[in-house]
């Protein structure tokens, strides 16, 4: 069986435990998604399957993508991803996975695009300090120095300076299953999940967090 699913960031709120403490929460709509391919190493050469999520109109896909989606049976989806599974794993298209593969008390990995924000400079990048604020200081918010003189001439790669910031994948490692609704597909993660309201993300079993 494969370990994962596809999903939704839909928000942050809060829930409460049996003791009174609040525990803040992020709500991701998980699943159902739909096995679009088993590939297998006789065919493809590694043990795999192929899930999607969420709807599509067929006016908005390619005609190889709508073959693709005739071909599996399946209406088309908006997002497709693919996992590793066992080659023992009875998984063929058509099948659906659903949230039952979490629950309350798991561990899971979850991966998102991190909010985009352009162009920005080594404060708020860096977390770099700055000078000091005084009016005659004349340096606040530049980097300041980046390299030396005659020897070596140039800037080193890596150094931090400003540029592009965000729009990266991350992955939140070790992230606390709090409550998992199979009715609405809701899966409740303790704390922060990478990406903005609406982004999609990818929950796995956690690596770390296996016993």
């Amino acid at each position: 069986m494969v370990n994962a699913l596809l999903g939704k960031k839909l928000g942050m709120t809060r829930v409460f435990t049996e003791d009174g403490r609040w525990v803040p929460v992020t709500v991701v709509q998980a699943g159902p998604c739909t096995v679009l391919q088993r590939k297998t190493s006789d065919t493809d050469g590694y043990e795999a399957v192929q899930m999607g999520f969420e709807e599509k109109k067929e006016s908005r896909c390619t005609k190889p993508a709508l073959g693709h989606f005739k071909k599996s049976g399946v209406t088309p989806r908006r997002l497709l991803r693919e996992f590793r599974v066992d080659a023992s794993s009875e998984l063929k298209a058509g099948d659906e996975i659903k949230l039952d593969i979490f629950k309350p008390g798991d561990r899971v990995d979850i991966s998102g695009t991190t909010k985009g924000k352009g162009f920005q400079g080594v404060i708020k990048r860096h977390k770099m300090s700055g000078g000091p604020a005084a009016h005659g200081s004349m340096f606040h918010r530049a980097p300041g120095s980046i390299g030396q003189s005659a020897d070596p001439s140039k800037v080193y790669k890596g150094k931090r300076l400003p540029g592009h910031m965000g729009n990266v994948r991350r992955t939140s490692q070790n992230v606390e299953v709090v409550k998992v609704d199979m009715e609405k597909n809701l899966v409740l993660l303790r704390g922060a999940v990478p990406g903005a309201n609406g982004g999609y993300v990818v929950l796995r079993q956690s690596m770390k967090g296996r016993k």
